[in-house]
């Protein structure tokens, strides 16, 4: 199970100023290609124990401020980022032989956009949102179930379902952003933008594969 990964490459001179305007290049390539969910991205923390957690989390939005996704602020992810306040999170496009990886420290979102980003979500997954206590041990699918129809009938006549207090949003504002093109004979490119902490400024560096 080997793939040749041939495409042309990828070099300095071929990225854009800032970290944000090349992903966003590369996510509109991943949308015209027909790519499976292309705002899908794997999350990585740890725990205070220093074991390390991964999980497929939906991007829900990125710009110079960092890289945002929604979650159950009592979820196991929660709780890792409130107790590291570090998280890692890699675009997977395996059709298009790349993969993003951002890492840095995570930040909540401002309680504006999350209510923006509430709002345009289906009511369905709204409701889910305030039934399931991510995470949590469940006896059986019917615990999940019940508490969903408990939730559809609370809500029931109501317009609109309100933003849950245990609900909202991360920001992942990076140090590193680094961007991997699959190359022939497992050489490829991996070119990473790394941030000055003094004076805030970016430097593009190229690293073995």
């Amino acid at each position: 199970m080997r793939v040749d990964y041939e495409t042309a490459g990828l070099d300095v001179d071929d990225l854009a100023p800032t970290w944000h305007e090349q992903l966003a290049a590369w996510f509109a390539e991943a949308v015209a290609a027909d790519v499976v969910e292309p705002n899908a991205m794997v999350l990585a923390t740890a725990g205070t124990d220093g074991r390390p957690s991964s999980r497929t989390v939906l991007c829900k939005g990125f710009d110079a401020r960092g890289v945002a996704f929604y979650t159950n602020y009592t979820s196991a992810k929660s709780h890792d980022i409130r107790s590291t306040r570090y998280a890692s999170a890699t675009f997977p496009w395996y059709a298009l032989h790349r993969q993003v990886t951002v890492r840095g420290i995570v930040e909540t979102v401002d309680l504006d956009e999350v209510l923006a980003y509430w709002s345009s979500r289906p009511r369905g997954a709204q409701l889910g949102a305030w039934a399931s206590a991510q995470s949590a041990v469940v006896r059986d699918r019917r615990v999940l179930d019940d508490a969903l129809a408990a939730v559809t009938q609370r809500f029931e006549g109501q317009d609109e379902v309100p933003l849950p207090g245990h609900w909202g949003g991360w920001r992942i504002a990076p140090d590193q952003v680094e961007f991997w093109q699959g190359r022939s004979d497992r050489m490829h490119d991996r070119l990473r933008y790394d941030i000055n902490r003094l004076d805030r400024t970016w430097a593009v560096q190229r690293l073995a594969p």
